[in-house]
């Protein structure tokens, strides 16, 4: 086994953070995460993607361990298919926050995902997927998307901001859900309470490791519960000026391999890819 890096736990977003646009991952990302494992450090990726949407790329890390998923609400075995945990969104609850939202800046497009290990995206007409390439069933009409339990609601606005929407919805929603921003196009309704921090938490004490032990890595303002919770938060170059002002490093971008160049410096660098270079906030 290799020499042990300072952290036990490496806790990484997906989207904008270790995938790049074309979701994919670069093989440097994927060596460098391979040399982490022979350390005997646990990867954990921690995303707002609900565990069916995780499942794909999870099989590209070989990670048969935990994922936690749906931002914070799900702790998903990649390794025997299953929710170790879950939270759903009460569907009156979120009914009654979109129509305080919708009060307040009009129409609104709405998605949902559902609930457990086979959960379906589901979309209302005029909503339009963040990212064309995860698989999303669209309903006639918007009650349709309170047919099974959530574990979460996302919304577009037709011309306002993801800034603006998400600062007027946490305005009147109240403790109706947690309002997160976790990507262009993405604003999200989930369980009160629930975040990235609380589902990485959870994973976190079923593999004995604690705050102490994690580095983390994100790129939008819903990574911020995290780096509040880990020991050392890394945004990306490409990160929210939000996620930013709260980091303890800035990387390089998801498209730069910023997070393998935190791992190789922490690894010792690496030859393969030549120096390394890093903006550290003051």
């Amino acid at each position: 086994m290799a020499a042990p890096i300072a952290y036990s736990l490496i806790a990484t977003d997906l989207d904008g953070t270790l995938l790049r646009g074309d979701d994919t991952l670069s093989d440097r990302s994927l060596a460098a995460l391979a040399r982490v494992a022979d350390t005997g450090a646990q990867h954990l990726v921690v995303t707002g993607r609900p565990a069916p949407r995780v499942r794909p790329l999870l099989d590209d890390l070989r990670c048969t361990g935990l994922a936690v998923c749906g931002q914070g609400a799900q702790v998903y075995d990649a390794g025997a298919d299953r929710l170790l945990w879950s939270i759903t969104l009460d569907r009156e609850l979120a009914e009654t926050a979109l129509g305080k939202i919708e009060a307040e800046v009009g129409q609104v497009y709405a998605a949902v995902d559902q609930d457990g290990v086979d959960g379906l995206t589901l979309i209302e007409p005029g909503y339009l997927m963040p990212h064309p390439t995860l698989p999303a069933v669209r309903v006639d009409r918007r009650d349709d998307l309170w047919g099974e339990p959530i574990s979460k609601v996302l919304l577009r606005h037709p011309y306002l901001t993801d800034d603006e929407l998400a600062a007027t919805a946490r305005s009147v929603v109240g403790s109706l859900a947690t309002v997160t921003m976790s990507g262009p196009g993405t604003v999200e309704l989930q369980p009160c309470g629930v975040t990235k921090a609380t589902g990485l938490a959870l994973a976190a004490e079923h593999l004995g490791l604690r705050p102490a032990d994690t580095i983390a890595f994100g790129d939008m303002p819903n990574d911020i519960p995290m780096f509040d919770w880990a020991a050392h938060g890394v945004a990306m170059a490409n990160a929210h000026p939000e996620l930013k002002a709260v980091a303890d490093e800035i990387t390089l971008s998801n498209e730069d391999d910023g997070i393998a160049v935190v791992l190789e410096r922490l690894l010792g660098g690496t030859a393969q890819y030549g120096p390394l270079t890093l903006s550290i906030e003051p």
